[in-house]
Parts: structure tokens; sequence; C-alpha cells
């Protein structure tokens, strides 16, 4: 796209590259608006909030004109797995013990997540996190037990984390970066890092496309 303002960063010791995109949609009000039409409801047990499918009519320009980035940043080629709209509604005393913790979305190297924030109104954005126990900053299927042992062992030690969405106050995760919510930015991160929506006091947690957190969470598989 004409108008997007690219950068690449690299963050952490294992210096994951994240795509930082501004300007992304040509006209996001007009995916605003299609949210404001769909019916939201909670999906898994682990996402703070509700979602909706995002019609892939609105997503194929968009990733079409990603696909040189993609491949340049991150390699291969990739196609669309999952895409909502999701809205966060669970305000910081209602969070379960797992929804308090940083977290990866799959292990698997060849799997991408593109964040696209679209709510003007309300502060915060996405920070990535270290564990501290292990120096994990990726989850991957060869790490997955040995974190999942030492995690045990660090809520074991500490008890589980009080009420609130994880910050860079955590005694168990390091942050690392942290990305900016701005309307209309996109972030592009593999989906095995350890991360987590950064909601600071103020945040709002209406359910309304058109004053909430809005963001469009899709998730892209790499093509063998």
């Amino acid at each position: 796209m004409n108008a997007w303002s690219i950068r690449i960063e690299r963050q952490g010791l294992e210096a994951e590259p994240v795509v930082v995109i501004d300007g992304f949609a040509p006209d996001p009000a007009r995916l605003i608006d299609d949210a404001s039409f769909l019916r939201f409801r909670p999906m898994g047990e682990h996402y703070p909030g509700v979602r909706a499918a995002v019609p892939m009519a609105l997503l194929e320009p968009l990733l079409a004109a990603l696909a040189p980035v993609l491949a340049t940043t991150f390699g291969g080629s990739y196609a669309v797995a999952d895409a909502f709209y999701s809205l966060v509604t669970t305000r910081p005393e209602a969070l379960t013990p797992i929804q308090r913790l940083p977290h990866f979305d799959g292990v698997e190297p060849g799997r991408l997540a593109l964040l696209h924030y679209l709510s003007a109104a309300t502060p915060g954005g996405t920070a990535f996190y270290r564990h501290r126990s292990t120096g994990f900053e990726t989850v991957t299927a060869a790490r997955l037990p040995a974190y999942r042992v030492a995690l045990a062992a660090d809520l074991d030690r500490t008890g589980v984390p009080p009420p609130a969405y994880c910050d860079a106050t955590s005694p168990l995760f390091e942050q690392v970066a942290r990305y900016d919510g701005i309307a209309n930015r996109a972030i592009i991160y593999r989906s095995h890092s350890l991360h987590c929506a950064d909601l600071p006091p103020g945040s709002v947690f209406d359910a309304d496309p058109a004053r909430g957190r809005l963001t469009v969470n899709t998730f892209l598989a790499e093509q063998v």
C-alpha cells in the first residue's frame, strides 16, 4: 500500500522481528462500521473479551499487499488461518489466573499474528516479555515442556499474580518491547512470542465497537 509507513524492529535477546505498519488500512472506518453490525461473543477461554469473524473480502487486498513484506521478514508465503474483530471487555479484577500472564498463540514457527488497532480512543498497546526463570522470549514445541515446568514452579513459589493485566512490574516476566496501539497501526510477529495486551489505568472495556478497544486479530499460517 502506497500510504504505509513500515519499520521492522528486532526485539529482545532472541532478536525476533516485529513489523510495524502505520496507516495500514486505507479506510479503517469501514472496518469499524462493519464490526458494529456483528454479534460479538466469547471465543475460547483465554481471550479477555468478545470476538466476531471478519469477512475475508475486507482483508484480501491488505494481505495481498503484505505478501512481499512477510516473505522478506519471515520467509515463505502465508494464508489466513483465522481472523476476528476483538474487543477487550474484561476488567482487571475479573481476569482469570491465566489471563494475568503473558501468553503465546501457538508453538509453530510458521504461524504469524497480525494485530490491527482500530480504536482511537483507548490507551495502551501490546507488550512482549521474557520469562525470567527460563530466559525464553518465545515458546516453541521443543521448549514447551520446560516452560510449563518452570512456570508452575514460579507460581508455586510466588502465588498467582494479583488480578491485573501483566505489565513491566511483573516479578516473573521481563518486558522486552512495547508497541503503542495507535489507531490504524498493525504489528506482525511470530505467534510463539510471549506477549500480552498492555492496558494501563484509564483503559476502556466497552463492548461497543465504536467506543471499545477494537482490533482485528488475524492469524497467518505458512504455506508449504
